[in-house]
């Protein structure tokens, strides 16, 4: 509270930018020690609009304008809000206080810690225990007479940003382990990340080799030669290192660098060219820009696309989880993955090939499994990438922005394979700057025990996963080979799309749009309440005639359909029409009337099963009626083609968007 000025200001206009807000809101602008906090003059609605300090990424002081002073906070989740303070003196302390209080010096500071940690406390507890990374490994099949638990960085003797409980092949020896450590950047050595239980083959983690020229240690090379040894099946491994060659050979004149074939002879070395965290740091600022694009030409948009190169990191990281998912699933191979110190693009490798491999990932549940597993536990440096403190802004980088839209271009490409969608993306995203809940703060799981965030904050998992209804994807299909299977995804250039959902909140001109996933699950959601309401009903029925409802077969005479015109539902050429009584199988594949007269007389009528009670009745089908078109996505489609009837170029002429300067 000591870094607030001011704590109220009156007669502040907010325009939310990133929600498709039109006219600027008048109302009263809060600061608290955690939140700002605009609430409207409307006695009506009284609409509130908080923004966490922490996920304020940079506030900006655009020159005065006639309607006063101006601040734009841009926030982390790519969120722009843009306000008019009346008074120039009561603008400046805003942007003081705002200052300090979005950049915060110690982890104190931050909401999650900001609070009194006995307040439901069994929660709390309970919060920390809702992903068990052991059960995880069981679920894979480890241990086993291949795989074991190791010891050797029990309070993280080892290996200080490992976490305590790693699996290795059997046959490495805690001498092979604490060798092959003291010859990888940081001491991070090969340990597991997946086992394919179909296959053998496993996929491990590490960081480079401190080989410079010439540099070998017999202890590394006999603990690769472990993990070739853990998979039967093959006589070789495949090294991938995520850097681009360039980059890894600059690293061997620090006397760090890569394998040396020569000296490993059971491995086949592969680079894959993801650049390193200063290359992504200001790619997506580009693409960050290309989102606030104020109605762009085709030109433009186009040009800033390929400026930044986002989409060209982004299919980089996928060929990297489509390499080793291939090595796995296809080759049967084990693969040792690493990058420079193996905690950005090793992580961002090996979640993509789990989610590739393993249907499980591509649950709720399961991507939050992997994301404990091979971000949080395995060290990822959450608040150094992310900014959760004041620091060093060159640590900063979008690594697990990059991860999380590696796996929205995947759903993008098998609707039905993933369990989640795009909210639950965007939720996590969220979640991981906020610093709303203690599970990504931290660089590791020696600092966050140091810290005693689970006496001191809760997890975020239990919040998304209650809140799972909300993030469930209507097209998924547990069942369906898509979804059981390997994924196989097609990563040539064309298929890769910008993230509009995420980077994009620019549309102002038009109200914002639902999309056809919330209609399906809008529309799955009264059909599960209606099911309930039918069968409340019927054991009403039951209840009042003492008797049992019973089910009678009912002859529906054959619709005639042969002067019914064809009617274009959705966006798709028309296709032939068809009874929605019977199925193509009764029909032979005919569904307009093109056979003789006396054949059609011959067809057996169909039968409908109805339910029968006192008061049901047979609503006669009306021929005219065209609303039973059989082109089963045209309710999705005629429904979103309603959503975008405000058009991209209206313009509201009452909007106060005038009353500011352009950002």
């Amino acid at each position: 509270m000591e870094h607030i000025r001011t704590p109220k200001v009156e007669n502040v206009r907010l325009l939310d930018r990133s929600s498709g807000q039109r006219k600027a809101s008048t109302g009263t602008l809060y600061l608290s020690a955690t939140h700002t906090i605009f609430v409207e003059n409307n006695p009506e609605t009284r609409k509130e609009t908080w923004v966490l300090h922490s996920m304020v990424n940079s506030v900006e002081r655009p020159p005065t304008i006639p309607a006063g002073s101006q601040l734009i906070l841009h926030c982390k989740d790519f969120r722009v809000y843009q306000i008019l303070i009346p008074q120039e003196r009561d603008c400046l302390d805003v942007h003081t206080s705002l200052v300090r209080l979005s950049r915060p010096e110690k982890y104190s500071e931050l909401y999650c810690l900001s609070f009194n940690p006995n307040v439901n406390k069994e929660d709390r507890e309970e919060s920390w225990n809702f992903i068990d990374l052991m059960t995880d490994y069981k679920r894979m099949g480890v241990p086993n007479n291949l795989w074991v638990a190791t010891a050797a960085n029990s309070e993280y003797r080892v290996c200080d940003t490992y976490p305590s409980e790693l699996f290795v092949p059997k046959s490495a020896t805690p001498a092979i382990i604490v060798g092959s450590s003291r010859f990888r950047s940081r001491g991070r050595f090969p340990a597991l990340s997946y086992f394919h239980q179909d296959t053998l083959a496993a996929v491990c983690r590490c960081s480079q080799p401190l080989s410079g020229f010439s540099g070998r240690c017999q202890e590394d090379e006999m603990m690769l030669q472990a993990v070739m040894k853990s998979n039967p099946g093959s006589d070789f491994i495949y090294v991938v290192d995520t850097r681009p060659k360039l980059n890894a050979m600059a690293n061997r004149a620090a006397g760090k660098g890569y394998e040396n074939e020569d000296h490993y002879t059971n491995i086949k070395l592969q680079f894959i060219g993801i650049e390193n965290i200063h290359v992504m740091r200001s790619s997506q600022q580009k693409i960050i820009d290309v989102g606030e694009m104020r109605s762009p030409s085709m030109t433009d948009f186009l040009w800033g696309l390929e400026n930044s190169g986002w989409l060209k990191h982004i299919k980089a990281i996928l060929d990297a989880g489509v390499f080793i998912a291939r090595a796995v699933a296809d080759e049967g191979v084990s693969v040792l993955v690493h990058c420079s110190d193996g905690w950005d693009r090793t992580a961002q490798a090996c979640s993509v090939a789990s989610i590739l491999l393993n249907p499980f990932y591509r649950t709720i549940k399961g991507l939050m499994v992997l994301i404990e597993r091979d971000w949080v536990s395995f060290g990822h440096k959450f608040s150094h990438r992310y900014a959760h403190l004041d620091g060093d802004p060159k640590e900063v980088s979008p690594v697990i922005d990059q991860f999380l839209e590696c796996v929205w271009q995947l759903s993008e490409q098998f609707p039905c394979a993933f369990e989640f969608n795009e909210r639950f993306l965007v939720a996590i995203h969220t979640h991981v700057y906020s610093c709303h809940f203690g599970t990504f703060l931290g660089n590791c799981q020696k600092e966050r025990r140091d810290m005693r965030l689970r006496e001191r904050s809760h997890s975020v998992w239990p919040q998304l996963w209650k809140d799972r209804a909300e993030y469930t994807n209507p097209l998924y299909k547990a069942e369906l080979s898509q979804t059981q299977g390997v994924l196989r995804p097609n990563t040539t250039p064309y298929c890769f799309k910008m993230w509009k959902g995420l980077y994009n909140h620019m549309e102002k001109s038009t109200p914002p749009r639902q999309s056809p996933a919330d209609f399906l699950s809008a529309v799955r959601e009264e059909s599960q309440q209606l099911e309930e309401e039918l069968t409340n009903h019927q054991e009403r029925i039951a209840a009042l005639t003492g008797k049992p409802i019973t089910w009678e077969q009912i002859k529906v005479p054959r619709r005639t359909t042969s002067h019914l015109q064809q009617r274009h539902c959705g966006p798709d050429p028309p296709t032939t029409y068809t009874d929605p009584i019977t199925s193509p199988a009764q029909d032979n594949g005919h569904a307009l009337s093109s056979e003789p007269a006396n054949q059609k007389a011959q067809t057996k009528d169909p039968v409908l099963i109805l339910p029968l009670g006192p008061h049901t009745h047979l609503k006669s089908h009306d021929p005219d009626d065209l609303s039973t078109c059989s082109d089963l996505e045209s309710g999705v489609a005629d429904l979103s083609s309603r959503s975008s009837s405000g058009g991209e170029d209206r313009k509201d002429p009452d909007s106060d968007e005038v009353a500011f300067a352009t950002a």
